[in-house]
């Protein structure tokens, strides 16, 4: 079961950290029709693509331990 959550983990973290990632690549060439949130903030797309891939590497990291 913990290699289940690490690999949930590691799947959630990689969808957020993709979809602000777009965000963020659409709100700076000036499409924010494509962009999944508007291109609201460009701080917090920084922020959460940064977090993201922080807790994916935790993830990836912990599910290495499990095995």
């Amino acid at each position: 079961m913990p290699k289940a959550l690490c690999l949930i983990s590691l799947v959630a973290s990689i969808l957020v950290a993709v979809a602000f990632l777009a965000d963020a690549v659409f709100g700076f060439l000036g499409n924010t029709a494509l962009a999944p949130f508007g291109a609201a903030n460009l701080l917090m797309d920084i922020v959460y693509v940064i977090m993201g891939g922080i807790l994916a590497f935790m993830s990836f990291k912990t599910w290495k331990e499990q095995r």
